[in-house]
């Protein structure tokens, strides 16, 4: 049997990113994603704040062309010091 690859490139690919709620982490998590997804448009990008609004889940819709481009973002995002998690 082969492996065959679970997605198929290119493709719409949600990214959820929970980190500290503050706007300056938002921008920054903003901008890490359009280093690998420049075509990133406001209307990608959802925020919600968590229940005692201490922490925002962000929710980012890119254009994934391959496995590389995803491991290199999700590196960068959770090197962020404000990200607690990326799913």
């Amino acid at each position: 049997m082969t492996d065959q690859p679970q997605i198929e490139f290119p493709c719409d690919y949600p990214i959820k990113i929970i980190g500290e709620r503050d706007p300056a982490s938002v921008a920054d998590i903003i901008a890490v994603v359009r280093q690998y997804a420049p075509e990133v448009t406001p209307d990608q990008v959802s925020t919600r704040q968590s229940r005692n609004g201490n922490f925002e889940s962000i929710r980012v819709t890119i254009i994934a062309t391959g496995e590389t481009q995803l491991k290199a973002l999700h590196t960068d995002l959770v090197a962020l010091p404000s990200v607690r998690l990326v799913l």
